[in-house]
């Protein structure tokens, strides 16, 4: 039982480890609210100049959040001649890591809160 939790814990660390860019990149209410728009289109991309209409920021600013995104491993980004088109995909972003780390830690959680009952 003892080994189990410290597995446990020690893949914790690792996810934290693995996601901690895309966590802090997830922090930022501007980001956010790029991610809205992501989440809102039919998510075969959206291009900045349709996401700064969306949102009301700026084209640079626009870009410079979503550079960051995509660093962090959030959304993804296509090219089709000159154009860019930014979108959110399961297999080449980290949100399956990012949703296994949150269901670890949940079940850790849960694990103690039963623990401290019996």
């Amino acid at each position: 039982m003892e080994r189990e939790c410290e597995e446990r814990l020690q893949k914790i660390t690792l996810g934290f480890q693995t996601c901690r860019t895309a966590f802090t990149a997830l922090g930022d209410e501007t980001r956010q609210l790029i991610l809205m728009v992501l989440l809102k289109s039919d998510l075969s991309g959206v291009r900045v100049g349709e996401i700064a209409e969306k949102t009301h920021l700026t084209r640079p600013s626009v870009s410079h959040h979503l550079q960051i995104l995509k660093e962090a491993g959030i959304v993804a980004m296509r090219k089709e001649g000159t154009r860019n088109y930014y979108y959110i995909n399961l297999d080449e972003t980290q949100w399956k890591e990012i949703v296994s780390l949150i269901n670890l830690v949940y079940k850790s959680i849960g694990h103690n809160h039963d623990k401290e009952e019996a």
